[in-house]
């Protein structure tokens, strides 16, 4: 079977969310949990856009809190499949915080998420390249192959234990 590469562009998916205080801990800023369920379930669209199949998170790394997101706060989680690799999609997750009356943005949460396309059967199957076209998305593009490895030493290792 012939699989296509596609831009990365296609994949591209956001969501936008209004913090409210049940989205809080007691200090007033979000649960990092709940920040991470919303980019899972962001960067699991983007996979499934890029792929057209069905797909499981397959590991989460280098998530980074950069700052704070408060109660009242907008945010919006920006994904897209920035590499793939036979049945796999590296997928970069970015959460801004927005100022909506002034539009100001600031970056508060990055992440690479890991998917796998499946077939029907539920076995892993092949998925599209990906055609980076923007600075960034190169920028990922070019970089995925070492956290490629790196993830796959994480399992090497953690199955010795």
């Amino acid at each position: 079977m012939t699989v296509l590469a596609k831009p990365a562009s296609e994949s591209r998916t956001t969501m936008t969310q209004l913090i409210f205080p049940e989205d809080a801990n007691f200090h007033g800023t979000m649960f990092g949990g709940k920040v991470m369920e919303y980019m899972d379930k962001t960067a699991a669209i983007a996979s499934m856009r890029h792929a057209r199949i069905p797909v499981v998170t397959a590991s989460t790394d280098s998530i980074d809190f950069i700052g704070p997101i408060r109660v009242g706060d907008v945010i919006e989680i920006v994904a897209f499949v920035a590499w793939s690799h036979n049945s796999s999609m590296e997928v970069y997750v970015k959460v801004q915080t927005e100022h909506v009356y002034t539009g100001e943005r600031t970056t508060v949460v990055t992440a690479f998420f890991t998917f796998v396309g499946l077939d029907p059967s539920g076995k892993p199957t092949r998925v599209p390249d990906i055609l980076p076209e923007t600075d960034e998305e190169k920028s990922l593009h070019a970089s995925a192959p070492k956290r490629y490895e790196q993830r796959k030493q994480r399992k090497r290792d953690r199955q010795k234990d």
